[in-house]
C-alpha cells in the first residue's frame, strides 16, 4: 500500500535547461560547451559545481548566485520550466487520494517559487530549508518526519541512484526511478539501480496507474 509519493524537484518535476543556459551565459561559456562538460561531470559521478568550476577554478555557487542577483540575473525558474507531465501527474495522485509531496536538493528560494506556482501537493520543501543536503540520510530523516504516514507506505521518486534511490531505500521509504534528464540516462544503466528502486517509469504519467494498481493488490 502507498500512501504518499514524494518527489524531487531538479530533471524530476523541473526541466533545468534554462537554468543551465543562464549560467552558461553567465560564466561567458557558449551553452553547447556547458552542456558538453556538465554531462562529463554526470558520467563521472561529479556535480553541477563541478562543471562550473571547470570554467571558474574556486567558484562557489553561494557567491556566484549573490553576484548574479546583484546584477540582476536571479537564478530563476517559472512554470514553463516545468515538465509537461508534472502539473498533471501530481493532480492524478491527489485525485486517487494520494498524499504528494515535493522535497529536493534546491535553495529556499525554489521552493518559494514552486510553492507560489500552486502545485497540487501537500508538501513543499527544499534542502536548504531542512539545512540538509541529498544524500545525506537526515534528509530522508526529514522527509519521513513530515509525511503523515509510515515509511513503507512512502514513495520516494527521483532520478539517480546515488542521491534519490541509494539513501531513501536505506531509509525504509519505496523507490520510483524516473529515468530522465541527464543523471536519469545515465544512472539507468548502473548495476545498483536493480536493487535500489522499486519500480523504474520515463515519465511521471506512469506513476498513478501504478500507484493505483498497487493500491488495488
Amino acid at each position: 500500500m502507498i500512501d504518499a509519493v514524494v518527489f524531487d524537484v531538479g530533471e524530476t518535476l523541473l526541466d533545468e535547461t534554462s537554468q543551465h543556459g543562464a549560467w552558461a551565459d553567465w560564466l561567458g561559456v557558449p551553452r553547447h560547451t556547458f552542456s558538453a562538460m556538465f554531462g562529463a561531470m554526470v558520467a563521472t559521478g561529479r556535480e553541477f559545481r563541478d562543471a562550473l568550476e571547470q570554467f571558474k577554478p574556486g567558484f562557489d555557487l553561494a557567491t556566484e548566485r549573490g553576484r548574479r542577483a546583484e546584477a540582476g540575473r536571479v537564478d530563476t525558474f517559472t512554470e514553463a520550466d516545468l515538465y509537461p507531465d508534472t502539473r498533471p501527474g501530481l493532480a492524478a495522485l491527489r485525485d486517487l487520494g494520494i498524499w504528494v509531496g515535493v522535497a529536493g536538493n534546491q535553495p529556499s528560494s525554489a521552493g518559494d517559487l514552486l510553492r507560489a506556482m500552486d502545485l497540487p501537493a501537500d508538501l513543499i520543501a527544499t534542502s536548504q530549508d531542512w539545512g540538509v543536503n541529498k544524500p545525506d540520510p537526515r534528509f530522508f530523516e526529514a522527509v519521513i518526519a513530515a509525511v503523515p504516514f509510515p515509511a513503507d507506505r512512502v514513495a520516494y521518486v527521483g532520478d539517480r541512484v546515488d542521491n534519490d534511490m541509494k539513501p531513501a531505500k536505506a531509509a525504509g521509504l519505496r523507490t520510483i526511478y524516473l529515468r530522465r534528464g541527464p543523471w536519469g540516462y545515465i544512472w539507468a544503466h548502473h548495476p545498483d539501480l536493480a536493487t535500489t528502486a522499486d519500480w523504474q517509469v520515463a515519465s511521471l504519467a506512469e506513476i498513478p496507474p501504478l500507484i493505483a494498481a498497487l493500491n488495488q493488490g
